[in-house]
């Protein structure tokens, strides 16, 4: 097994942010390649953030790995920072880059630790009050015959109702059971199996299972967690929520007039910007609504319920669980919890963190430091060999299969045949051309059934050459195999392994030395240099 570095898919500002273009970096107010970018950032943190909201919020996490409570208590002591990042909950552990978020953070906190010579913890914010049953039921593994299967817990009508009030279920042992079913009996099966098992009991919630796995495989790295519904974070959080939505007509101007710079410099907008819109959800019993404006008061997007904000602030005081941040506000929250130095992104987060400026400044902060999660693709041996038979890279390989079998066939064409097929293209085009000169000063209207003669006759040499093609196919079936279960490894679905593939597939074929494995990767992808 190897592992290759690669560069984060994603939108057109991601890209043109992760290649240096000047338009894309002055929408982001620091580098994350420049230690001064997280410096000034520590200053400004150090200016709004008290002692007791480091304890407060040193008291929020969990995990951290062997010497958690040493860090915790040298966090509050010596005035620590974080990096962040987060995920939805995922079945069976999601997939591979959550990994890889985590891993990243934990990476750019030792490095910036050593840098500043404070305490940087690595914080994992699992985002258990996101509703999205149907994303995150699933998952993806390829099995001992090279079969891509689908693992799924059954759809069910919960509304809105958010992961963390949802229990997995009575299937999730047979969903469980199919998994393990899939996966190589090897030495390390029972210890991963275990894991599994006691944590996706039909009794617990997605959010809590997905917890005790990340425990398991980035405590190690020194990684925190804190899940997003926990009743001390929502307490904590209540006052900000309540600002933003006095504070809301004048923060659809600023997130209107920012969005029009972003839209200016040629990106488009991650997030819509919706008239009237809040950046505010009500969580109801089985709903979850976002609160507009409407003369005045408030009202909730489908139930169209109205509010008055001292309602809202006596609904949210009574049960601090019923208000909740949408994507623009939510980092906002995490820092106003958290002191944080740094967000680790993905692509789509990289896309629209733009967008949040006003809203961080509307609440007296600065953005974090954007750092993006690094993109890796595992190369196993035998998915190697492939590669190294038909000369093949990664990059190659990232197309349908159809197109690339027809490259590798062209590319065995017989030299005879092609050499004739090259010759009969020139002759033709020759001959053609020729023929064009002569007759146009007979009758230029003769240059057109010319032009068609030509057109037609290439178009049959290419048909014989497409059949030349198929036949080279035909006789190399095998190899062909070879190279679909390669592109099934490597692009699964025809995306990126990292988006598709369940950790587990690696972990029970390599245990604890793929995870080591990953963590060097992320010290080597980490941008800022001391």
């Amino acid at each position: 097994m190897k592992i290759e570095t690669r560069p984060l898919a994603g939108t057109a500002l991601a890209k043109a942010w992760l290649q240096g273009r000047p338009e894309a970096r002055a929408l982001f107010s620091r580098h994350p390649a420049d230690l001064e970018s997280y410096r000034s950032k520590a200053e400004e943190v150090d200016a709004r953030v008290a002692q007791d909201e480091r304890v407060l919020a040193a008291s929020c996490l969990i995990g951290g790995g062997e010497h958690a409570k040493e860090r915790l208590a040298a966090f509050v002591e010596k005035r620590g920072f974080v990096v962040t990042t987060g995920q939805q909950p995922g079945l069976f552990g999601g997939p591979l880059y959550g990994l890889y978020k985590g891993l990243t953070a934990a990476a750019l906190a030792r490095r910036l630790e050593s840098a500043l010579g404070r305490p940087v913890l690595p914080v994992f914010w699992i985002a258990s009050e996101d509703h999205d049953w149907d994303e995150a039921r699933s998952t993806h593994l390829i099995d001992v015959e090279n079969e891509l299967h689908q693992i799924s817990l059954p759809p069910a009508d919960w509304g809105d109702r958010p992961l963390y009030r949802i229990p997995a279920g009575p299937k999730v042992t047979d969903a469980l059971t199919r998994l393990v079913a899939l996966m190589p009996e090897t030495e390390f099966l029972p210890r991963w199996r275990d894991l599994l098992e006691r944590a996706y009991a039909p009794e617990r919630t997605l959010p809590e299972a997905y917890e005790d796995v990340l425990d398991a495989l980035l405590g190690p790295a020194g990684v925190f967690l804190v899940q997003s519904h926990q009743p001390d974070l929502k307490m904590r959080a209540l006052p900000l929520l309540l600002s933003e939505l006095a504070q809301s007509d004048a923060r659809e101007a600023a997130l209107a007039e920012n969005g029009a710079s972003i839209e200016a410099a040629g990106f488009d907008l991650q997030v819509p910007l919706i008239e009237g819109a809040t950046n505010v959800f009500v969580q109801k019993e089985e709903r979850r609504e976002r609160i507009f404006r409407d003369d005045g008061s408030f009202r909730l997007r489908g139930s169209e319920e109205k509010f008055s904000f001292d309602e809202i602030e006596t609904l949210a005081t009574r049960t601090p669980s019923s208000l909740s941040p949408n994507v623009l506000l939510r980092p906002v929250v995490e820092s106003y919890l958290f002191p944080t130095l740094s967000y680790v992104a993905g692509p789509g987060e990289t896309s629209y963190l733009p967008q949040t400026a006003p809203v961080f400044a509307g609440h007296g902060m600065e953005m974090p430091v954007v750092h993006p999660r690094m993109s890796l693709t595992v190369i196993e041996r035998k998915v190697e060999k492939v590669l190294k038979k038909f000369d093949l890279d990664i990059e190659a390989m990232d197309a349908p299969h159809e197109r690339l079998a027809g490259r590798i066939a062209r590319e065995q064409i017989p030299e005879d045949i092609q050499s004739a097929l090259d010759g009969l293209r020139r002759t033709l085009g020759e001959g053609t051309d020729r023929l064009a000169a002569s007759v146009s000063g007979l009758d230029p209207t003769l240059s057109g059934p010319v032009k068609s003669f030509r057109n037609s006759t290439f178009g049959l040499l290419s048909d014989v050459e497409k059949k030349v093609v198929q036949s080279l196919k035909r006789e190399n079936d095998v190899a062909l195999s070879q190279i679909a279960k390669a592109q099934l490894h490597l692009f699964p679905n025809g995306q990126p392994q990292e988006r598709v593939f369940n950790p587990f597939y690696y972990l029970v074929r390599y245990d604890r030395a793929f995870l080591d494995e990953l963590a060097a990767q992320a010290e080597a992808a980490v941008l800022p240099q001391e």
